[in-house]
Order: structure tokens, then C-alpha cells, then sequence
């Protein structure tokens, strides 16, 4: 007979192998041999003592067992293989000869399988042997899907059920798995009833819970839903139920099937995901999503209902600083309680998100008020229904107010204050871009007004503020289209009538038009874009001093401005090098300018650099001398070789006392370090003789020239300083210095 055919799942082995026990050798023979041509691979036991030594080191497919044997009888065998491990599943084939219903009863008492009357019909007893072990692999098979069942349900935490009309149903009733029983925290053989079930929900939900079911059962529908459960051990839990109605064959209800589930984790993960997206991490204030889903929400009630809302966008104005100080640690800190505060500003719900609002509910977009965190240092208000701009005027103030008092973060006493944009719906928008960038223009004009204030949206705000943009648009450009140009304002030694230098000043060309330094420089500074403007200027300087040496003999330096930023850069003398080497001038011929205030805003930076520069032959000269608040110690230790007396001290002199004093010092003070002194702003004679007499030959100023494109530097040498006609040269000088022939004439008056 050929080898048993194998499953697709997990094949037969080629040859099944049988235990064959039975006392007759005859018996024996001619069973086995007759197994063995039909497939199968044999153990011969002649006695159940035998068998079950055998079995403690075989284990056989399959077991045939003469029933009738001397001592060890057939049953008695079966009962004790049975108890030995790993044979509870075997099958195990009885042979007798006996067909009463007794033995057969007592075979299957004592664990058989099946049995078979002896007889010589071979192949009969091959196929009940095969029948035998295709039924006990779909029982291992079932046992193994059973219990890889229990187990996915054990770990999706997951049971079924059964309920049946006890009116329709002899089972009436409820009935739970083993697995539902542990999810519930029952034991495996407890009973439990539904009514021992909804005494487990909360009395709040145990209403609904039933409203639910008697729906449910008068409908025959499919019940799904979510049971909040307080389990025996007082676990409050999430019991996902879902159940299927069952029909008898009368077509009625007769029941449900189905399964539950503990969901608490899941629904735990889905409540911090819908927090981590409509909620800040930090703060725990609604995020930009969360405040634009209620600010639609509010839009769409304050039309509905033609009232209007507000939109308060609310920008800390010194935490950078803090930040940048004390650490981004004490800058979470602050924003927390930042966010603290605020939130006591406002009717602050936290509740309503996507799915909970409801907007037929009477002034229900009331909920929608709240403070949120935009991002960064940015914080947005939202007021859903405002009678008119003093309403959000009220709360602005409210937001102000609650800053002042300090802010203790990291041990430190903080005090930071805020400028606040408002923008009113419908007034200033109809849709939540236009509020929150209009609100923002309102607020940036706070920030140019000197912040910690608030102020409401106009047209006018925003004409400035494309203004800006605009302009700040053209300076970008402005380098590549040689829209920048320098002048040069000379510098004079009054004393001996000579020019001594010259300062740089920037200009831009815009339009045919000259743009007020003023208007541009600043704009520069806040978007960064000075630093090439700077590095322009520094190119065309050098390539100016270039120029005037070969047209008059200029051998004295053009000063240029540089902000501190610029300091900082380690490419700065590197730059310097290139400009002045690339059209063969020395270094001393460019000088370089910084304000007071911005050498202390960043000395510990700049330091390095300042002594770099002077090794290279580069001198300083610090601009707007004493109207900085620092400390006079930098003086004696920096490689500084000029003090520029600011215009505000010059303008007074000979009129005020005060102003006499202050340039009195800054004179000693630059006499006794060994350092140039220059007053800017000279603009009458008045102020001029004052400077002589204190001491100070050197200044610049209108009255002696503005500053000048140049190509008009060399014009205003001849017809001003070698013609001697301008009314600040006191004592005409007999030598008369004609420019043809004639630039070394003007070298000998500029030396």
C-alpha cells in the first residue's frame, strides 16, 4: 500500500508509526504484517507492561491495543498511558473481540478512541488507523487555533459572549467566555450576569447604557458602543461591546453574539494624540490648530448671529533676552507662567474641540473663548463675541496688567512685558487669515512704538507696514543694481585750515531719489541685511582713498561705519585685507566707526577683533562719545586711537553750562590716553569758537561742508579750503595753492 498522503499544512510522516500491543504472537505477526504493507512503521508489544515501557521512550502516531490480555489488560493499560505526559492526545485504538455495549462503554471509559472488532479485513483496519489520524490532527489543529485564540484575545485584552431571551431561549441568559470573564476580573468559572454588569457601569452612563440596549432589542439592530466600568477590584475601565442579533426559525430575536473589549489604553492613546495635536506640549494651551479651528467656529457664529469677535495677538517683548541668558529651561519656565496668567485674562475653556461643539446650543460659541500659544513667544486671544473695540481694549489692558508683577524663573527675578495687536471681525477681516495677519501689523506697530502697549487694527497701520515691505523688498536689491552710493563729509583741523580725513555715510538712490539714511539703515539692521551693505561700503571706500590719491595726494583715512555684529565675524579682517590689497593703498586708510552703544551691547565679542585690527595698522574710532551708559575702563584697555564728541553735547555749547562741562571732560580725558578727539554736528561759529577754546581743533560739521557725493570733494578743496574764502578760516595765509600742476599744492595744505 502506498505512504499516507500528507496535508498541505504539515505533512504526514512517510511512514505513521503504531504501537501494535497484543499477547498473541499469532495475532501479532499477522496484524503487523499486514500494517506494514499498507504504510505504516511498527512497535511490537506483547503485554501492556511491555506497552508502557515502550512509551517512555517512543512516542507512536497512533496506538493499537489488544483489549483481552493476561495481567496488564487492554483497559487498565489505556488508563495508565493516559496519565503519562505528552499521551493524553494519542490516539488509541481498542481491539476486542467482544461487541456488547459494555466493553465498548469501558474502552471509552478508560480513554480510547475507537474501537475495532478483531477480524482479518486488513484493509479495513488500515483505513479506520487513517481516519483515526486525520481526526486526531484536526482535533491538535483545532486545540492549537483554540488556544492561539485565547491567547489574541488575552492580549488585545478581548472575550465573546452569548445572551439569549430567557422568554425564547432554554440557555437563557448570559454566558462569557473564559477570556471575557478576565477581561471583566472575574475568575474562569465564576458566573456572571447582566445584571451583575450594568451594576458595574456608573450610575451617570448606566441610564444611557440602557436606553442603548432597549433600543437595540426593539430593533434587532447592532449594538456598538464604548461602557465606562468600575471593576470588582475598582479599576475604572473602557469596555468596548460590539454584538449581532441571532434569529430562531420563527424569524424572532432570540439573542445576541458577540464580543468586548478593554479599550482604556487605546483610548488613553487616542486622548493624547488628540491633545499632542489640538494642545501645546508646554504650556497646555490650545496650539495654532486648535485656535483656528475655534476661530472658524467663531467667524461662522458671529455671522450667523451678526455680532462681532476679536482676535488678540499678544508677542512677549524681552523673552529673547531671557532666553538667551538664563537658558531655554528659564525660557519654558517663564512661557508657562506666562501662559498661566493670560489664561486668567479670559473666559478660558479648554474643553471644545472638533466633534464636542455643538452650534445649535444657545450662545454656545461663548465656549470658544480661550488663550492660546501661537508659537514661540506669541500667544493668541480669542474673544467670540465683543460688543465693540472698548470690550477687547478691556481685556488688552487685562493682558498688560497681568505682566507686571516679576517672574521668578531659575532663582531669577524676571519682569517682561508684551505689545498686543488687535483686529475686530468683520471690521478688519472676514476670515481668520486676514484677522490674525491684521492683528499682527497692529501689534508691530506697538513694537515700533516702544512696546508693552496695545493697539487696534487701521488701514493706516497696514499702509505702513506694506511700506516697509516694500522697502525692505528694494534694499535687497539694491546692491545688484548699483542703487547705493557713499558720501563723504571731510573732516577739518581748524587750526591749521586742512583736511584731515573724511567719513563715509551711505546713501541709496532709489527712484531717481535719495533715501534718508534714517529711513533705511535701521530696516537694514533688523533684517540683517547690513552686514553686505557694510562690506559694500568698505570695498568702495577703498577704492575711493585709491582714487583721491591719484587726483590730490590724499593720504588720510576714510572712516566707515560698521554695526558690532560685524566685529563679530572672524572673516571681517580677511575682508578688510582683500579690499585695501586689491587696489594697493595701506590699511591705515580706512578707519573703522562704531557707537559707544554698540561697542558695550557686544564688547566681550568684539574685543579680539579690535586688537586684530590694530595689529594690522586699521584704527578705531568710537562714534558718539558719552552717550552710552558703560563703564570709562574700556578706554585704557582698547586699542581705540580716536573719541568722537557726539552732536548733542556740541549743539549746546556756548549757550549751556552742562554741555561746556561734559565736552570739557571728554577732551581731558582724550588729551590724557593719548587719543584724537573730533566734535561732530559743527553747524555755526558760535560753536566752533567754543571747541577751540576748549581745546578741540579737530571737527566736521554743515558749517564747514555736508556730505558730498565724490566727484565734489576735489571742487569743494578748491573753491573752499585752497581759496580761503570760507568764513570758518580766521587768518588768511599769505601762500596761495593753485590746484594745476598742481595736486601736490593741495597734498602740502591737506598735510
Amino acid at each position: 500500500m502506498a505512504p499516507l498522503p500528507a496535508t498541505a499544512d504539515e505533512p504526514y510522516p512517510a511512514q505513521p508509526e503504531v504501537l501494535l500491543v497484543d499477547d498473541d504472537e499469532v495475532n501479532l505477526l499477522l496484524t503487523g504484517l499486514a500494517l506494514k504493507e499498507r504504510g505504516f512503521s511498527l512497535i511490537e508489544a506483547s503485554s501492556g507492561e511491555r506497552a508502557l515501557e515502550l512509551l517512555r521512550d517512543h512516542a507512536p502516531d497512533i496506538i493499537v491495543l489488544d483489549a483481552m490480555m493476561p495481567g496488564l489488560d487492554g483497559f487498565a493499560t489505556c488508563r495508565a498511558l493516559r496519565r503519562m505526559p505528552s499521551m493524553e492526545n494519542v490516539p488509541v485504538l481498542m481491539l476486542t473481540g467482544l461487541d456488547d455495549d459494555a466493553s465498548i462503554t469501558r474502552a471509552y471509559q478508560a480513554g480510547a478512541t475507537d474501537f475495532f472488532v478483531k477480524a482479518t479485513q486488513w484493509s479495513l483496519l488500515a483505513g479506520r488507523l487513517q481516519y483515526m489520524l486525520r481526526a486526531s490532527r484536526t482535533r491538535i489543529e483545532l486545540e492549537r487555533s483554540k488556544s492561539k485564540l485565547a491567547r489574541a484575545q488575552d492580549l488585545a485584552r478581548m472575550g465573546s459572549f452569548d445572551w439569549r431571551r430567557p422568554e425564547r431561549s432554554e440557555r437563557g441568559g448570559l454566558l462569557l467566555s473564559p477570556e471575557a470573564l478576565r477581561v471583566l476580573n472575574f475568575g474562569p468559572h465564576e458566573r456572571c450576569s447582566l445584571r451583575t454588569l450594568l451594576r458595574m457601569v456608573p450610575v451617570d452612563d448606566r441610564h444611557l447604557m440602557l436606553r442603548q440596549l432597549h433600543a437595540a432589542l426593539r430593533q434587532s439592530s447592532v449594538l456598538a458602543t464604548d461602557v465606562p466600568m468600575v471593576l470588582l477590584d475598582g479599576r475604572q475601565r473602557i469596555i468596548h461591546i460590539e454584538a449581532e442579533p441571532e434569529f430562531n426559525e420563527q424569524g424572532q430575536g432570540s439573542g445576541y453574539t458577540g464580543v468586548l473589549q478593554d479599550v482604556t489604553d487605546r483610548r488613553a492613546a487616542e486622548d493624547k494624540i488628540l491633545e499632542l495635536a489640538n494642545f501645546d506640549a508646554l504650556t497646555g494651551l490650545p496650539n495654532r490648530r486648535q485656535l483656528i479651528w475655534r476661530a472658524e467656529r467663531a467667524l461662522e457664529q458671529a455671522r450667523r448671529h451678526s455680532h462681532q469677535f476679536a482676535l488678540l495677538l499678544i508677542d512677549l517683548d524681552r523673552f529673547k533676552i531671557i532666553n538667551d541668558t538664563l537658558g531655554h529651561g528659564a525660557g519654558d519656565e517663564l512661557l508657562v507662567e506666562v501662559g498661566r496668567r493670560l489664561r486668567a485674562c479670559v473666559r478660558h475653556s479648554d474643553q471644545v474641540m472638533e466633534g464636542q461643539f455643538d452650534p445649535a446650543g444657545l450662545r454656545s460659541h461663548r465656549s470658544l473663548e480661550a488663550v492660546g500659544r501661537l508659537g514661540g513667544d506669541e500667544f493668541v486671544a480669542l474673544l467670540p463675541e465683543v460688543g465693540d473695540d472698548d470690550d477687547a481694549a478691556r481685556v488688552a489692558q487685562r493682558v498688560l496688567e497681568s505682566l507686571r508683577e516679576p517672574i521668578f524663573v531659575s532663582g531669577q527675578e524676571c519682569f517682561v512685558t508684551a505689545s498686543v495687536g488687535v483686529a475686530i471681525y468683520p471690521r478688519d477681516g472676514n476670515s481668520v487669515v486676514d484677522l490674525l495677519r491684521n492683528s499682527d501689523v497692529a501689534m508691530y506697530s506697538v513694537k515700533a512704538q516702544g512696546k508693552n502697549s496695545a493697539a487696534i487694527y487701521s488701514p493706516q497701520l497696514a499702509g505702513r507696514g506694506r511700506e516697509k515691505l516694500e522697502l525692505e523688498t528694494a534694499l535687497h536689491k539694491a546692491i545688484e543694481r548699483n542703487e547705493l552710493v557713499l558720501h563723504y563729509q571731510p573732516k577739518i583741523d581748524v587750526r591749521l585750515a586742512r583736511l584731515v580725513g573724511a567719513e563715509a555715510l551711505m546713501r541709496w538712490q532709489r527712484g531717481g531719489n535719495l533715501v534718508p539714511p534714517a529711513d533705511f539703515i535701521p530696516l537694514a539692521e533688523e533684517t540683517g541685511l547690513i552686514v553686505p551693505l557694510s562690506e559694500w561700503a568698505l570695498r568702495e571706500a577703498a577704492h575711493q582713498v585709491r582714487a583721491w590719491r591719484e587726483a590730490f595726494q590724499f593720504d588720510d583715512a576714510i572712516a566707515v561705519n560698521l554695526p558690532s555684529r560685524l566685529f563679530e565675524r572672524s572673516d571681517l579682517i580677511e575682508h578688510i585685507h582683500q579690499c585695501v590689497t586689491a587696489v594697493n593703498i595701506p590699511h591705515r586708510s580706512i578707519m573703522l566707526e562704531i557707537t559707544e552703544t554698540g561697542l558695550m551691547k557686544e564688547l566681550q565679542n568684539v574685543i579680539p577683533a579690535l586688537h586684530r585690527l590694530n595689529e594690522i595698522g586699521v584704527e578705531i574710532s568710537i562714534d558718539d562719545f558719552g552717550t552710552g551708559y558703560s563703564s570709562l575702563a574700556y578706554l585704557t584697555t582698547l586699542p581705540i586711537s580716536e573719541l568722537k564728541i557726539d552732536r548733542s553735547f556740541v549743539r549746546d555749547l556756548g549757550v549751556t553750562h552742562q554741555s561746556s562741562a561734559v565736552v570739557t571732560a571728554i577732551i581731558a580725558l582724550a588729551r590724557s590716553l593719548s587719543l584724537r578727539v573730533v566734535a561732530e554736528g559743527v553747524e555755526s561759529l558760535r560753536q566752533m569758537d567754543e571747541l577751540l577754546r576748549l581745546g578741540c581743533g579737530l571737527m566736521q560739521g554743515f558749517l564747514f561742508c555736508r556730505a558730498v557725493p565724490a566727484a565734489e570733494m576735489q571742487a569743494w578743496l578748491e573753491q573752499t579750503v585752497l581759496a580761503r574764502t570760507a568764513q570758518w578760516i580766521r587768518e588768511p595765509r599769505e601762500e596761495r595753492y593753485e590746484l594745476g600742476g598742481g595736486a601736490r599744492s593741495v597734498g602740502r595744505l591737506m598735510r
